[in-house]
């Protein structure tokens, strides 16, 4: 069985990215890109689905994990009862070629003499596939269909029961090295890489990209891992930010809420640019803006919530029944059929997305005007229709409060654009417009009852999405309804502290069984509501308890089960990530992210 998802560090190349366990296992690697098929998938099944474990043979007292510095080269250090120490060096060498990715791992003796055990399954498309392993002078290969593998390394292997397996000591001072690299099987094979110069190579390079952070404050430690996590979540090739780099960790232990989330979501957008440029990432920022508009280029009713790493619009969803699923949770999705969905809130995060980089100073894009003007045409004719919210339901579609909001905000930059960037407009036609979307959505939304902005239009349930409507400038924070349903949230969705995204068995909404943990980016929402109306004390005090979740190395996760004390759903999460940074901004700024969005 995997173990918990918060015994899990991520390691990656910019490209994809590997989870390896605090036992030495790397449970889960797609090669050669995030949406790949799995070579080791035994997160979501067994170690027969694919694993790599590298650990002491003799059982272990403690292990104490860290990365090197502000990189993604991960330390794990595994001390015996005797006091005797080895340490496992992982890391993912940064590739500029598509054709390539390498994972190495480097034993260390730090103290006395460790018996080591090599374990590895390899398997391709997901456990499905158990490849021609041959043993070769470097080590071995390994292939079947379009992929191939190398390991190389000086420590002797041997095959058993279509595994490979190892066993060797280490001794103080003596560095073990294994490089797995992946490889088009039709392709000539990669000649070798040397590891020790491979690791300071990588280690150089995120050290030299982490030196380009505008980052202080009492959340340094916290804010730069985000900002590092959320660079290892690029694709580099193209710009695009996976929500995460795995498939179908459940929302609840044994439940059918798993999803797909190694693509990219226009939701995401407007926070993760903010997230870029207060840190100082202009160059990601650019790159992030430039992905979303070649990606949406086209047809305004053909906009997708999320996308491929490269723009794919076809993220066909299909179940893995081999595999069993992270501790029996089925079914293991592969694809995500929400990408056919209709979500009228992307429209107002693409359009927030290029107001937010002009006011930051960013070139502006006139081909880029052109389908924005186009996207509030749309909106023009659509706003009034029901569709499937932030939440993605698979229920029935409702006239979503956060939709309706975020077709005001498409409204609402769009003439930000004529009035002060000088770009063409119907201003006035656009005025009216925005003027009606915020009195329906004022007279429709509030239940005056619950003293709150509701779920959607006529309902009674409370929804955390809602908090986004002082965040996105709707509403000022001080305004009477922002702050009872501010009060009525923490009241009502309150589970241990934390906000739940609404009430499963109030609003029967998403067509699945309930259960689900807290989702942790509507708790960071309440922090920054909380920072701007001045309630300071308050927004840390949450603040902190959410830092309190990280795990040693410093990831989260999409969810948490405040009774089980344990991380849910996909890991590590970009979405998370990104609303820790802008919450400690906001938290140690005099304008941060939430301030300066909200400002009209």
């Amino acid at each position: 069985m995997a173990l918990r998802i918060e015994d899990y560090a991520l390691i990656g190349n910019t490209g994809t990215a590997a989870l390896v366990g605090r036992d030495g296992s790397i449970d889960w690697l797609c090669m050669p890109r995030f949406d790949s098929a799995a070579c080791f998938a035994a997160l979501l099944g067994t170690p027969e689905h694919g694993c790599w474990r590298i650990a002491p043979a003799a059982p272990v007292k403690t292990v104490r994990r860290a990365y090197r510095g502000d990189s993604l080269v991960l330390e794990t250090e595994f001390e015996m009862a005797g006091g005797e120490r080895v340490a496992l060096i992982d890391f993912m060498p940064i590739e500029t070629r598509e054709d390539r990715a390498d994972v190495v791992r480097i034993v260390e003796g730090r103290r006395g003499r460790v018996p080591m055990t090599m374990d590895a399954a390899f398997r391709f498309d997901y456990g499905r596939i158990v490849p021609w392993v041959r043993g070769r002078k470097y080590g071995l290969s390994a292939g079947a269909g379009p992929d191939a593998l190398q390991l190389r390394t000086p420590v002797r292997m041997r095959g058993e029961n279509f595994r490979t397996v190892a066993n060797f000591d280490i001794v103080e001072g003596e560095r073990r090295p294994f490089t797995l690299t992946w490889y088009p099987s039709h392709q000539p094979a990669p000649g070798a890489r040397h590891p020790l110069k491979a690791l300071e190579a990588t280690e150089a390079w995120w050290s030299a990209w982490s030196a380009r952070a505008q980052c202080s404050g009492p959340y340094r430690a916290q804010v730069m891992r985000s900002l590092i996590t959320l660079k290892a979540l690029t694709y580099a090739p193209t710009g695009g930010i996976v929500a995460a780099p795995t498939t179908s960790l459940p929302e609840a232990i044994g439940g059918p809420r798993n999803w797909d989330y190694r693509y990219c979501w226009l939701r995401d957008a407007t926070f993760t640019l903010y997230a870029m440029l207060s840190s100082g990432y202009q160059e990601e920022a650019a790159a992030w803006r430039a992905w979303l508009l070649r990606t949406v280029a086209g047809q305004p009713e053909q906009i997708q919530i999320m996308y491929g790493l490269a723009g794919e619009r076809r993220l066909t969803e299909f179940a893995a029944p081999w595999l069993p699923g992270y501790e029996s949770s089925r079914p293991v999705r592969i694809g995500n059929a929400a990408y056919e969905q209709f979500q009228l809130d992307v429209y107002g995060e693409v359009i927030d997305v290029f107001h937010v980089a002009l006011r930051a100073g960013m070139k502006p894009d006139e081909n880029a005007w052109q389908i924005l003007s186009v996207m509030v045409d749309f909106v023009e004719r659509n706003w009034r229709e029901p569709d499937e919210g932030i939440w993605e339901v698979r229920g029935p579609r409702r006239h979503f409060t956060h939709s309706k909001v975020m077709a005001w905000v498409a409204v609402d930059r769009a003439i930000k654009g004529v009035e002060h960037h000088g770009f063409a407009g119907p201003i006035e036609r656009w005025r009216k417009l925005r003027a009606q979307i915020h009195e329906d959505i004022c007279r429709q939304a509030f239940n005056s009852k619950r003293n709150a902005f509701v779920q959607y239009y006529g309902a009674d349930a409370l929804d955390a999405s809602v908090l986004m409507m002082p965040l996105v400038g709707f509403l000022p924070v001080r305004d009477p309804r922002v702050v009872g349903t501010v009060a009525a949230i923490q009241r009502d969705l309150n589970d241990h502290g934390f906000v739940k995204r609404y009430d499963e068995s109030d609003s029967g909404i998403d067509g699945l069984p309930p259960g689900e943990g807290v989702f942790l980016p509507c708790t960071f929402w309440l922090a920054d509501n909380l920072a701007m109306m001045g309630r300071l004390e308050e927004a840390r005090e949450i603040f902190e308890r959410l830092l309190g979740l990280c795990n040693d190395v410093g990831l989260l996760s999409e969810e948490y089960d405040p009774r089980a004390r344990r991380m849910l759903g996909n890991f590590p999460q970009a979405f998370t990530h990104v609303f820790l940074i802008n919450t400690a901004h906001n938290l140690s700024r005099p304008s941060g992210p939430a301030h300066e969005r909200a400002r009209r």
